[in-house]
């Protein structure tokens, strides 16, 4: 029941109320029914009680109504009648009650002080005002006095009063100099609640001639002032001359001590008082006390605690305000006054009255005939209110009399009424301190239903919300209300729906279904009424992508996104809202659809944001919040403390840090005296810190800059602090990289890194460079040098190791003894050849070279290796005879074995050995010759097939470019290859190595042969070189087929020949791209059988090997060739290379001789070996496979 009547009253503005207990009509403020309706007076304007006029304005006295016919209005003054009609100054404005008396002309406000009340009556009855007492606003001057000075002593107390003159309403009061500037206030000297003055303790600070207590009335807007105090505040000294000069002129207040004493209090006085305050009222306590040094003020409530919320101390605690206070505020009430010296206590004793105020005001009654109703009339007061009523203004005891009513104290009953029972009551309730009227009226009316909503009213509400379909009615009696769905639905039930007194129906939870015509229906004994409503259900706005909590960095860019659904009948306006207020007025500030942009982001844009989608039904709202982070702010007044010679302390303010918090503080240094401008990295510290303690060196003139870092980076430097210049030191290190080496077989050259000016501790920087042969008994030989780096001792023996020391040292003193490195004099060449070179071949590319060592005396320095050249003298065969540049192996250390790689077979060659120093290199040994033996041959130089038949090919070819031996036969292989690219038998043949061409007969006719062809040495089998052709066709079989039907002429099969040739097309680039990645032919694995031994990889156990590299390492390597259009095979230019044995020019060999040498040199450009593999078919040849 509680939910329905909220919902009437919040909802529906025109009600209907149907009290259960009394069954009375309320009558809706419907212009159409009022119009039609008659209806007792109601005052619905009035001027208050206590009515404080300003007498030099006209008198407006109020008094307004409302009735069914519109009533006439009376007025009475002092309980007499009011004949305004007599009095040429009073009129009533048209339509109104209201009075207005002309007192600007003439007259004066003091006549019509009175107690006025209005009447409102017309045919049903009259309604009365409250008593309107009027009095005209006063603002009296003060009385003229005579103010004599006030001298005190310091620190006595005083009382300056004020006693403004009484006016009404009462003034409002406050102190004032000359100037009109108020004068302070504060726990010393405080203005009370009667207006006065009070100081706790004066201050010679108080002297002045100008304290004027100023009275402020409102009402007239005057204010009067009393005459200027004047108060002087003297030592004890000039107090008696005062005294002695002026005793018969002045008031002087006192002679008491000016020491310290405790506190007493100014007012109250005594320990106990007693304060009256009405109910609803502020009750205001005050408690001002006087001592040396000022009292403080305390509250407590005996027995009780003060209420929160409604306590609040004014005038530094001297005032205790409870507001609204109520009768459960009365009790004993305690202000303590305290000071170092003791403490005073007053207790104020409060009683809580209460002028009277309703619990049940009376409410108008509408019946209908014969119906029954009750007024009632319940108020409450301290002390408890009489109930007294009147009718149509005039005591009921002395009105007609009327069966249907009966009175029974604070209710009246009625009972069978008729339309003679209509009328207005008055209940008066009133105590000694004030009273309550309330008019009431009971209106018989007999009228039919009527239904006051607009007809065809649409309601449209979103999916699963509460709908409130209205059904405003009036009837007398009061008329039953159904409700119906559709035009042919049985009466809704509350099963499902909430049917509301005032006639609403309510859907609790709307759905799509609920959409329809609903029709209420209104009917008592009189008639019947009914109106049709729709109700339509729309989808509910959402916001289905929401903004997103965001950090962006000051300067950069943002955007937020809100993207909406909502129902398609709806047009939403989208809205963003910055911290719940309008986005602020800035270019920067962008928005569209679905987006806000804000650009350049400064701090003051962080904050919460709101998007927010309205429509005229619904509205939906997501929020993100932006936090605006940067680099924090730099550091600031930096300060050095506890500065010791090797140590200062570096104290520091952190500067904002921009939302991110400081993850540490970065300390520089400058030297401005050895390295001005230059910052360099002093220390890091927790981004908690904001001290440093920093360790120093001698002789540099401090200065310290700080940086804070947080999680977005680095802050600018702070400014730099001040700078702090430490004494000098002898320096603390010596020279680092000291190095001795001679340049020249005779000089000995000393380096080192020499030191900083940071480094150096003081002026006068020297190194004292020192020297000795490390084997002999020699004494140190020293010397002292400028600030260098370097130091050339001269006509020492040649490679002898030295013992070497660099020391600091400056104005102050020497650096630690430095510890003594070794170094060497110069070298010279080396003087003796390696001997008992000897070469052991090892295959057909691979020889080891061995030799004796050289005695280490004759190396005269640094051994560094040996050093192999050695060149091809001649071919075998002597079909090549060529000029071979000389190659260089080096072998670093003292090995005395390497191999040589990449050797041509079947040829002579030579070498010898020298050894290397840092010098250079020494005689050679004496030449060695050796010979290679044969091996594989190279592939031949080309092969082409020519003059093809129905039968029969003829292959041509060119003996290899490299036969590494002697030739002893030609292998040719071959093979058919069908359309679908799949190979068919092999056959084998070996020809005479003499012969370049030979011919093949009863092949078959139009059909593809792949062939291999290599050649052979006694050693074994050469790479092979690839070749395909094709048997030409036979012609009268080609006459044949073409006396056939010729099918090529035909649509469907060219359409299915280029669909085959698209595939073909594809499988082809398919194959060709997997060639070239190692795709092949069966027929591969069998060549791969055969591949040449010599370019197997070489076991560890074979030897090692020594870099090899010449002038044409650098060109491509060929993977193959492609077959020229005269289907001739070239072969590329190709070298031996030993691109495989190492990494270049400086590679090495192990302790055990593996290669760790280096190979330099040139030669002539040969003619390239074949590769040792065909490439993959061309395209086109292979589109030749399928011709």
């Amino acid at each position: 029941m509680l939910k329905k009547q909220h919902i009437c009253a919040g909802r529906v503005p025109l009600i209907l109320f149907l009290c259960q207990m009394i069954s009375a009509l309320d009558v809706p403020l419907d212009p159409k029914l009022l119009d039609d309706l008659v209806q007792p007076p109601t005052i619905t304007q009035q001027s208050p009680k206590d009515y404080i006029i300003d007498p030099r304005e006209n008198i407006v006295i109020q008094c307004e109504a409302k009735g069914k016919p519109p009533p006439s209005f009376s007025w009475t003054r002092n309980g007499t009648h009011f004949d305004i009609d007599k009095d040429p100054l009073v009129t009533m404005k048209p339509g109104s009650g209201t009075l207005v008396i002309n007192i600007m002309s003439e007259g004066k406000a003091e006549t019509y002080e009175g107690v006025y009340q209005c009447t409102a009556r017309n045919e049903r009855g009259a309604a009365v005002s409250n008593n309107i007492v009027v009095r005209p606003s006063r603002s009296p001057l003060w009385t003229k006095e005579r103010l004599e000075p006030i001298i005190l002593r310091n620190g006595q107390s005083l009382v300056l009063p004020c006693r403004p003159p009484i006016g009404l309403p009462p003034a409002i009061i406050f102190w004032m100099d000359n100037s009109f500037q108020r004068l302070p206030q504060s726990e010393r000297v405080s203005q009370g609640l009667n207006g006065d003055l009070y100081f706790s303790n004066v201050l010679p600070e108080d002297t002045r001639e100008d304290y004027i207590c100023y009275a402020r009335f409102n009402h007239t807007q005057t204010i009067q002032q009393k005459q200027p105090i004047s108060l002087k505040v003297i030592s004890v000294d000039e107090l008696n001359d005062t005294i002695a000069a002026n005793l018969s002129d002045t008031e002087f207040y006192g002679a008491k001590s000016s020491k310290e004493r405790p506190p007493t209090f100014l007012t109250p006085e005594g320990n106990e008082s007693h304060k009256e305050e009405l109910r609803g009222n502020v009750l205001s306590l005050e408690c001002i006390a006087e001592g040396l040094p000022t009292p403080i003020i305390y509250w407590i409530k005996e027995d009780g605690t003060l209420p929160v919320n409604r306590t609040f101390y004014r005038n530094f605690k001297k005032t205790l305000q409870i507001i609204h206070v109520s009768e459960a505020d009365s009790g004993n009430y305690q202000c303590i006054a305290k000071n170092a010296l003791g403490a005073v206590h007053h207790t104020i004793s409060v009683t809580v009255k209460a002028a009277p105020y309703w619990i049940v005001a009376p409410q108008n009654l509408v019946l209908s005939p014969g119906e029954n109703g009750t007024l009632i009339c319940r108020a409450n007061g301290n002390p408890k209110p009489r109930i007294s009523w009147l009718t149509n203004g005039v005591p009921v005891e002395i009105a007609l009399d009327d069966p249907s009513r009966k009175i029974d104290g604070d209710t009246i009953i009625f009972s069978n009424v008729q339309e003679s029972s209509s009328a207005v009551y008055q209940c008066n309730a009133s105590n000694k301190y004030g009273y309550l009227l309330a008019n009431a009226f009971v209106n018989v009316l007999a009228e039919p239903p009527r239904i006051l909503t607009s007809a065809n009213t649409l309601y449209q509400v979103i999916a699963n919300r509460p709908a409130l379909l209205d059904c405003a009615f009036f009837g007398s009696p009061m008329p039953t209300i159904e409700w119906f769905k559709g035009t042919k639905g049985s009466a809704l039930h509350e099963d499902i729906y909430i049917l509301h007194d005032n006639g609403t129906l309510e859907i609790p939870v709307a759905q799509k279904d609920s959409t329809g015509t609903y029709t209420c229906v209104a009917r008592n004994k009189l008639g019947m009424a009914k109106n049709e409503v729709h109700l339509e259900i729309k989808d509910p706005t959402r916001i289905i992508k929401q903004p997103e909590y965001a950090v962006v960095q000051r300067g950069s860019k943002v955007s937020f996104e809100c993207k909406v659904k909502h129902d398609h009948t709806l047009i939403p306006t989208i809205m963003w809202l910055k911290d719940n207020g309008e986005l602020p007025n800035d270019e920067r500030f962008s928005t569209d659809k679905d987006h806000l942009v804000v650009s350049d982001v400064k701090d003051d844009d962080g904050g919460t944001y709101t998007c927010t989608a309205n429509t005229t039904l619904d509205s939906a709202s997501a929020s993100a919040v932006l936090r605006v982070v940067d680099v924090p702010n730099p550091p600031f007044d930096l300060e050095l403390t506890n500065q010791l010679d090797k140590s200062v302390q570096l104290t520091w303010t952190p500067g904002d840090d921009n939302n991110s918090p400081i993850k540490k503080f970065i300390i520089e240094y400058e030297d401005a005296m050895h390295e001005a401008g230059l910052w360099r990295h002093q220390a890091e510290v927790s981004g908690t810190q904001t001290t440093a303690q920093l360790k120093l060196s001698p002789y540099v003139n401090y200065s310290f800059r700080v940086m804070a870092e947080n999680g977005i980076g680095r802050s600018m430097p702070s400014e730099a602090s001040e700078q702090y210049l430490t004494k000098a030191a002898e320096p603390d290190q010596n020279p680092t990289a000291v190095e001795g080496l001679g340049t020249e077989p005779d000089n000995l050259v000393i380096t080192w890194k020499p030191l900083n000016g940071f480094q150096s501790n003081g002026p006068g920087l020297q190194y004292k460079v020192s020297w000795r042969q490390k084997d002999g008994d020699d004494e140190w030989t020293s010397v002292v040098v400028a600030n260098v780096s370097k130091y050339i001792v001269s006509g020492t023996p040649t490679f002898v190791p030295y013992l070497i020391k660099v020391q600091a040292l400056n104005d102050v003193g020497f650096a630690p003894e430095p510890a003594a490195v070794m170094g060497h004099s110069g070298e010279d060449l080396p003087m003796v050849a390696p001997g008992n070179v000897h070469v052991n071949v090892v295959n057909s590319t691979l020889a080891e070279v061995h030799w004796d060592p050289v005695p280490p005396k004759s190396v005269r320095g640094h051994l560094q290796g040996y050093r192999i050249y050695y060149w091809k003298t001649q071919s075998s065969s002597k079909r090549n005879r060529r000029h071979i540049e000389k190659k260089i192996l080096t072998f670093q250390g003292s090995k005395t074995h390497g191999m040589l790689p990449g050797l041509q077979p079947y040829s002579h060659y030579a070498l010898n050995v020298r050894v290397v120093n840092g010098k250079g290199e020494g005689p050679a040994s004496t030449d060695k010759g050796f010979h290679t033996p044969e091996g594989v041959p190279s592939a031949p130089s080309s092969l082409k097939i020519v003059n093809p038949t129905l039968d029969s090919l003829t292959l041509e070819w060119d003996p290899p470019s490299h036969p590494n031996g002697i030739l002893t036969e030609y292998i040719l292989k071959y093979q058919p290859i069908n359309n679908t690219h799949e190979l068919g038998p092999l056959v084998d043949l070996k020809i005479p190595a003499n012969k370049t061409r030979w011919t093949l007969k009863n092949l078959n006719f139009s059909t593809r042969y792949k062939f291999y062809f290599y050649a052979q040495t006694s050693v074994g089998s050469g790479s092979q070189i690839t070749e395909e052709a094709i048997t030409t066709v036979d012609e009268g079989k080609k006459a044949m087929a073409s006396r056939q039907v010729d099918i090529a002429t035909q649509g469907w099969f060219i359409g299915l020949m280029c669909a085959v040739a698209l595939l073909i097309l594809i499988l082809l680039i398919v194959c060709f791209i997997r060639r070239n990645k190692g795709g092949k032919y069966p027929v591969k694995e069998k060549e791969d059988a055969h591949a040449d031994p010599e370019i197997q990889p070489m076991k560890e156990d074979d030897g090692t090997f020594g870099e090899y590299s010449d002038a044409e390492d650098h060109k491509p390597l060929k993977k193959g060739s492609r077959t020229p259009s005269d289907r001739t095979v070239k072969k590329e230019d190709s070298d031996d290379s030993l691109v495989d044995y190492g990494e270049g020019v400086n590679g090495q060999f192990n302790e055990d001789g593996s290669f760790i040498g280096q190979y330099s040199g040139k030669k002539e450009k040969e003619p390239a070996e074949g590769n040792e593999s065909s490439e993959a078919p061309s395209p086109v040849n292979a589109m030749n496979s399928f011709v």
